[in-house]
């Protein structure tokens, strides 16, 4: 029995199902249950990062099942596999935070191969947590095949006495706690009642930054980020997206016909305009990367710097994404993006119709509570901003959504430590003066390995009531729910002998974003003199495994801080082998 609708002898899947040869691999699909129709159908890999890690993950499988029913009313044959992931909330403040970073890569390598291994012909990914976000649609780009992405969806929030809480605020108690300004029985009905369901984190964190940019980019159906993960109608979305695949692969529309500059522009916008985390400085070059564009952290902060702040999500403002999605959601953003002519409505998207054409079916308005119109914006530019001076020289980035103007610049003395582990105990025993710019090197991709989050830091930094006080600047990342002045992916990191491993105790560092610089007090000449006394990159104890093949490979953060060398050296397309 042949499948009518679609050639399989264009498709990869044909290598796996097709002629006499492939006798014995048919005979595989028979043990599964696979009938002789949905063999000679064509084979739609449905990826998810199911685990039993953390509540972002735990609601995948059941979507996964969802997915499928989509695949097969569609004349598709799904196959389901999983992945890894390493969700940030419970690798963070320690070790095990150097492999969430990694694991981003790991996420797209693990795709590709299971998708070239199995030949499968299109791939509908189910993620859930801050890295299986971007490494499932890095996955996509770099395959290059008809995708659609499918967000696993954001946590409920808590509530505690009236209010409602996230696990920000369980890392923030920390820092409380330790001030003694809040008691330990108090911190544990925080923890006890923050995290009430399946789901990533509610505020605009990283997950739900690239939930948004999955959307803003093309590669998911719209308004599908929005729904919080315990709702029933998540299933509903994700049956549309199997069944959205499978009109992908009749018509031929793969992901870099969807991933393009102007579509990588429209994303950064919706990172700018949400408050969305300063990881998205890093995911979105790395997904261009994996199509051969050029759009580099420089272009994400350009883009942040002429978009207006108008959407009030925590962490610098008040509402989690179950609020953006009862007010309208992503689609309402777009909307309002597309009345200021900040988005290109000629971007198709895995509805097959172009982003305008998505946007002129929009119906209703902005709030003016969660998502204010974009003439009366928050502030006229985008919650996170680039950085760039002689600390910097490759840039860096920080978040000032809920930042008022006058906290946007700071000039102070150097506080330097060498780890994470080193600041964080300085800051739980107050050995540090308000006014300091607190420094933390060798946290870069290469240098730590693996790029840590710092919130643990941060966290208590604001938990102490310092958060405004002081400023902390890293070669490592800040978490999405991070706020106050913290200044990120300072680059080059230390271990490749930028400036800022040459930072010592007292040196006066400006950080001024309004004008979008970083610098030091030092002159070009005691630099040099200091990068000729420097006795290299620190040593780690990464000397075998992941983390040390992660650290060789990795480049700089600015591009990424990817490990290959991207679709600009590619000799094949995998979908045409």
């Amino acid at each position: 029995m042949k499948n009518t609708r679609f050639d399989k002898s264009k498709l990869p899947s044909r290598y796996v199902t097709e002629g006499p040869e492939r006798a014995p691999h048919r005979s595989y699909m028979y043990a599964m249950g696979v009938s002789e129709a949905e063999i000679h159908q064509p084979f739609v890999g449905v990826a998810t990062c199911w685990n039993e890690a953390a509540p972002c993950n735990i609601a995948l499988n059941r979507q996964a099942q969802a997915v499928k029913m989509g695949v097969k009313a569609a004349e598709g044959t799904p196959r389901e596999f999983t992945t890894i992931t390493v969700t940030d909330g419970i690798a963070m403040g320690h070790e095990g935070m150097r492999s969430s970073l990694a694991s981003r890569e790991a996420i797209a390598d693990t795709v590709e191969l299971t998708m070239r291994g199995h030949c499968y012909d299109a791939l509908v990914g189910v993620a859930g947590c801050d890295k299986s976000l971007p490494g499932m649609m890095m996955a996509m780009v770099r395959l290059n095949v008809p995708s659609v992405f499918i967000y696993g969806g954001s946590i409920l929030p808590g509530r505690l006495d009236g209010k409602d809480v996230t696990v920000q605020d369980v890392f923030e108690a920390v820092g409380q706690h330790q001030a003694g300004n809040l008691s330990t029985s108090d911190l544990e009905r925080l923890e006890a009642v923050a995290c009430p369901s399946a789901g990533a984190c509610g505020g605009q964190f990283t997950a739900n930054t690239m939930a948004c940019v999955s959307e803003a980019i093309g590669l998911a159906l719209p308004n599908s980020s929005g729904a919080p993960a315990p709702y029933e109608s998540r299933d509903q979305y994700c049956e549309a997206s199997g069944t959205a695949v499978m009109n992908l692969l009749e018509k031929n529309i793969r992901a870099r016909d969807i991933v393009t500059r102007k579509a990588l522009i429209n994303a950064a916008r919706i990172v700018a305009c949400t408050g969305g985390s300063t990881n998205a400085g890093l995911h979105l070059p790395a997904i261009a990367h994996e199509a051969g564009i050029d759009f580099d952290l420089d272009d994400v902060c350009d883009i942040f710097r002429d978009t207006p702040y108008f959407v009030d999500l925590k962490p610098g403002g008040q509402y989690v994404a179950k609020d953006l999605y009862e007010a309208g959601g992503v689609p309402v953003v777009m909307k309002e993006l597309d009345k200021a002519g900040l988005i290109h409505r000629d971007c198709m998207t895995v509805t097959g119709r172009s982003m305008g054409e998505e946007i002129d079916r929009v119906t209703r308005q902005a709030d003016g509570k969660v998502i204010y119109p974009v003439d009366t914006p928050l502030s006229k530019t985008g919650g996170v901003v680039g950085l760039k001076g002689n600390l910097a020289p490759e840039s860096a980035i920080v978040k000032v959504a809920g930042m008022a103007a006058d906290q946007q610049v700071f000039t102070g003395p150097a506080r330097v430590f060498e780890c994470e582990e080193d600041a964080f105990e300085a800051v739980q025993k107050r050995d540090y003066k308000e006014g300091d710019v607190i420094v933390i090197r060798n946290e870069g991709p290469a240098g730590g390995p693996g790029m840590r989050e710092m919130l643990a830091t941060t966290a208590a930094l604001s938990g102490q009531g310092m958060g405004k006080k002081v400023a902390l600047i890293t070669d490592g990342r800040f978490s999405g729910a991070t706020r106050g002045f913290c200044v990120g992916h300072v680059g080059p990191e230390a271990a490749h002998g930028g400036p800022i491993a040459l930072i010592e105790d007292g040196d006066i560092i400006t950080l001024d974003a309004v004008k979008g610089e970083i610098s030091v007090d030092l002159s070009d000449e005691e630099l040099a003199k200091r990068k000729a006394n420097w006795k290299g990159p620190r040593e780690t104890i990464y000397a075998s495994g992941a983390l040390w093949k992660y650290a060789q490979l990795v480049g700089p953060t600015k591009y990424g801080a990817v490990s290959h060398p991207g679709a600009r050296k590619e000799r094949h397309v995998y979908m045409d082998l």
